[in-house]
């Protein structure tokens, strides 16, 4: 233990590890001490350890005995004991950071530590995992040592009851999918009854797989939509029209960006179409969303790379693990604008009811912590936008992986055949091989390659999910060849086989530069787990999509300085610096979609945040009456204002217009048969009469019958203006970027017309609930005089 720690100290002279070090030497001391005491003393900790709590100590206080307790827990019940670096990475995770650990580390151990130390405050911990297996599989794993020490411990995975997701959530510890946890808090937001809500006040989560849900995934917000009929042929008309349009020419397509939009011939071709006079206007706005959408579906989205075609069904490709994302479809349009595209039925359109981004969601967490192999190279992001840093945890063992200089050709055949050439001579030798590719078109032509040479292989995409975790498993044994996606199997080990540690250890093969260089190292951090040998070696061509899309234009200018030997391998160092370059321009070009993404749902977060709140005081009962009369107040205000603006002559008030609105709120007062009434008066006037209206409110109150239909109308008000609140600010989002054109920031445009859209949603809805609450409070005092 102590040679352990020596050389951490020695090869990781980091002041972030440092004030670790003598922590972990006092969990070590304490290790004799807990191997003393029986199962039944080492459980009777936690009770200790919550009482402790309850008396004023923090989890701070209580950290190295709570981290023995584990450690000696895990011993007994899953026979692992915690290395050093293990409790070096939980004690990281305690404080809100990321521990970044190479692959084979044991990062499922680790999370036992910071989990079990945080649960004991009683306000619920979240470990988060990118997908349903390894979430079950923790649960299982991690929740034997947790239930062992007397923590209850919850799992929370899509397609569970109500009843069983609030029981999930208010174990001390829930494991689960990212997105659900996300799911959930929107769900929440909409259901109709305090009782159906599941999660309780965020407190802590810990993220396996972080840079994962927190980078990549965090493109796409979570989005739950309602099904609303559709207009096939409408669809089928717009992608035939996209399909005859020419780039360049009718629509400019940005391989940077990856966003399209239509220049002004194709605008013109559309309303020839379509016999229109303008596009853009406020009545057209309906069909210049469905062409947008068609000419999205066909230059945005691949067949095979974007999405596959099953069974008659768009199933969209997660680009990051190359897995299927079950249940998920686009939503405004998009998925049936793909339908229509392939020529397949066309489904039910989602219409999006709520939607949070992952940034905005995993941010209400007071805090946050991860595991990663992979982080260091979006450490800014973590720290700029989660405020988590990122310790690099060293090795249990050294590492002894080798990884080898990378080659670059000038064609994709010349590269596949190279590839080819270097998994037939180790496959012969019995070394095994992992291929990585950025896409299934990608897998399937290395298949095919393999095929013509007779070579034997596993291929794992997204048609094959239900093998993945097994032949993942696998890929370290004698003689294996396994093509996959280069995230597929993610979290599953992969253990050397008798005698190939001999061999070489598993030598991973990259096809092609991944749009991030944290997914190339994940990928080259399969081979060589736990100081086992391995080798790693990447392939790329410069008629590769990343080099195509960032350094075409550089790899014009070099072409004729550009020499390759017979096999069309290029020496010319200057070529594999700009394959450097396109990756790096393609990580920050994807952190600005992230942030440009992140910007507008800040705007739209404080919107959201505020209808939430006021939505759930409404659920819970608060000051409904006080919201109701603020609203009454509100709307007779709008009213006078309207009707009786300072911007008019007296002569020109609509005072008999007035009168008649007001009636709709129950504020019966007379103003057209009064002379030479100036503004004071009738502000007086409907004051007063507001005043009485609103004081029978008050007497009312406690009538259970008018107590539920006044807390029924305000959700439901806010729930259907709300609704269209969010489709207008979709439809405002989608054309905000044509107003960069015209010299103007796109982020000050939606924010000051969110907040105008804002303001009138919310006039509408105190306008509804005042109307409404009069014809209420008016039906049950009829009903009271019968």
């Amino acid at each position: 233990m102590i040679i352990g720690i020596k050389r951490i100290v020695q090869n990781f002279q980091n002041r972030d590890l440092k004030k670790y070090i003598s922590k972990v030497t006092d969990i070590n001391d304490l290790e004799p001490k807990m191997e003393d005491l029986s199962d039944e003393q080492l459980k009777e900790k936690t009770t200790i350890f919550k009482k402790a709590i309850q008396d004023g100590q923090t989890i701070h206080d209580l950290q190295v005995e709570a981290f023995a307790v584990v450690r000696e827990a895990s011993k007994r019940v899953l026979g692992l004991r915690h290395y050093d670096v293990q409790l070096i990475g939980g004690l990281a995770l305690t404080d809100g950071n990321i521990s970044e650990m190479s692959t084979g580390e044991g990062k499922t151990l680790v999370a036992s530590l910071p989990s079990y130390l945080i649960a004991l405050e009683g306000k619920g911990v979240h470990v988060i995992t990118v997908n349903e297996y390894l979430a079950n599989r923790d649960r299982e794993l991690i929740g034997k040592l947790h239930e062992f020490l007397g923590l209850t411990v919850g799992l929370n995975i899509p397609q569970l009851s109500s009843a069983e997701k609030k029981e999930a959530y208010n174990a001390d510890i829930t494991y689960g999918v990212g997105n659900e946890f996300g799911f959930d808090y929107l769900r929440d937001n909409m259901s109709s009854k305090k009782e159906d809500q599941v999660q309780r006040p965020f407190h802590y989560a810990l993220i396996d797989e972080v840079d994962s849900v927190l980078i990549d995934e965090a493109k796409t917000p979570l989005i739950i939509a309602g099904k609303t009929s559709v207009t096939p042929n409408l669809y089928r008309v717009c992608a035939k029209v996209a399909s005859s349009l020419k780039e360049n020419t009718d629509y400019i397509y940005d391989k940077f960006t990856k966003a399209t939009n239509l220049t002004d011939d194709g605008i013109t071709t559309i309303e020839r179409t379509f016999g229109i006079d303008n596009l853009y206007d406020i009545d057209h706005q309906t069909l210049y969303h469905f062409v947008l959408q068609a000419l999205r579906a066909k230059v945005m989205f691949s067949k095979d790379v974007d999405y596959i075609v099953s069974d008659g069904e768009i199933k969209l490709v997660d680009m990051f693990t190359g897995r299927i994302m079950d249940g998920r479809t686009f939503s405004d349009g998009l998925h049936q604008a793909l339908e229509a595209k392939e020529n397949l039925g066309i489904t039910e359109e989602n219409k999006t009811q709520a939607m949070i981004t992952i940034q905005n969601y995993y941010r209400m967490y007071p805090t946050l912590a991860g595991m990663t192999g992979t982080a260091k190279t979006e450490e800014k992001e973590f720290q700029s936008l989660y405020g988590m840093n990122v310790i690099a945890i060293p090795t249990n063992r050294e590492p002894l992986r080798i990884d080898r200089d990378p080659s670059l050709y000038l064609t994709k055949e010349q590269k596949y055949q190279a590839v080819t050439t270097e998994v037939k001579k180790r496959h012969q030798k019995g070394q095994p091989i992992l291929i990585g590719t950025s896409s299934i078109i990608q897998s399937e032509a290395m298949a095919r390659c393999l095929e013509e040479e007779n070579v034997p292989f596993q291929l794992l995409n997204a048609k094959s999910l239900e093998k993945e975790v097994k032949l993942i498993s696998l890929a370290g044994q004698k003689d294996q060849v396994t093509i996959a996606t280069n995230m597929a199997g993610r979290g599953t080990d992969i253990i050397l086989g008798e005698g190939v540690a001999e061999l070489g250890g598993l030598y991973v093969i990259g096809t092609e530069r991944h749009e991030s260089r944290r997914i190339d190292n994940q990928l080259k951090g399969r081979s060589g787990r736990q100081g086992d040998p391995g080798e790693t070696k990447m392939f790329t061509s410069l008629e590769d999509d990343i080099i195509q899309r960032f350094a075409s234009e550089e790899v014009e200018v070099l072409q004729p300085k550009l020499v390759a030997d017979s096999t069309g391998m290029i020496t010319a160092k200057e070529a594999y610096t700009l394959v450097n370059k396109a990756q790096v321009m393609c990580e920050n070009q994807s952190y600005s979609i992230r942030e440009y993404t992140l910007k507008l749902d800040d705007i739209v977060n404080e919107q959201r945040t505020t209808v939430y709140t006021l939505r759930n005081n409404v659920l819970q009962s608060k000051d409904l009456l006080k919201t109701t009369t603020a609203m009454i107040k509100s709307s007779y205000t709008y009213f006078i204002d309207q009707y009786c603006s300072d911007h008019l002559l007296p002569e020109e008030w609509a005072l008999d217009e007035l009168e008649s609105k007001l009636k709709l709120l129950n504020i019966d007062v007379e103003l057209v048969a009064i002379e030479d009434i100036d503004r004071e008066e009738i502000d007086s006037r409907i004051h007063q009469a507001a005043s009485d209206y609103i004081a029978r409110l008050h007497d009312s109150i406690g009538d259970e019958s008018l107590d539920s239909t006044f807390k029924n109308i305000l959700r439901m008000s806010i729930d259907f203006h709300w609704l269209q609140h969010i489709e207008e600010m979709n439809r405002l989002k989608e054309g905000i970027s044509l107003r960069s054109y015209s010299q103007e920031d796109p982020i000050r445009i939606f924010q000051r017309e969110g907040f105008h859209l804002f303001e009138q949603m919310y006039r509408n809805i105190e306008l509804d609930v005042s109307i409404y609450v009069a014809k209420a409070f008016n039906d049950i005092e009829h009903s009271k005089t019968m």
